[in-house]
């Protein structure tokens, strides 16, 4: 089953169920996902998929931040509802141990020495780690092995 047929399964079972948050939390993904679909003009593949949930979780993220930083607790604590139903359909996030071994693999394999190489190695590592490590960590640990 592709994952966006999971996401339409959930979404008719929480309108059944009268789960008011997970419904509305799935209806914006899915219209994302409807939107992607129109962008690219043809049916999303599990990957695509992948990358919107991913771009919806980061927003959310982001936005919780904000909030956080602002004192507005309440509007926190949907922004940290909706991150928990959407991090229900993301692969499992990658280890910092297992981050550090590929980021070692990439930079040997992009025969990167100093920071001004960082741009072949990330080349290499963010398909590797797509929707399973955040970009900022994954950045923040290659330069840490580039310095």
């Amino acid at each position: 089953m592709a994952l966006i047929d999971d996401i339409q399964a959930d979404l008719k079972a929480a309108m059944v169920a009268q789960e008011g948050p997970k419904r509305d939390t799935l209806r914006l993904v899915m219209a994302d996902l409807k939107n992607k679909r129109i962008e690219l003009g043809r049916d999303l593949e599990d990957e695509d998929t992948l990358a919107v949930i991913t771009k919806a979780k980061k927003s959310r993220q982001d936005s919780l931040t904000q909030y956080t930083d602002a004192g507005r607790e309440d509007l926190a604590a949907i922004e940290r509802a909706e991150l928990e139903i959407i991090s229900v359909y993301l692969p499992e996030e990658m280890g910092e141990d297992e981050l550090r071994g590929l980021v070692t693999a990439a930079v040997e394999e992009a025969g990167a020495k100093e920071p001004k190489d960082m741009g072949a190695v990330m080349k290499l590592l963010m398909p590797k780690v797509k929707g399973r490590a955040d970009g900022k960590a994954v950045q923040r640990i290659v330069m840490e092995s580039l310095s």
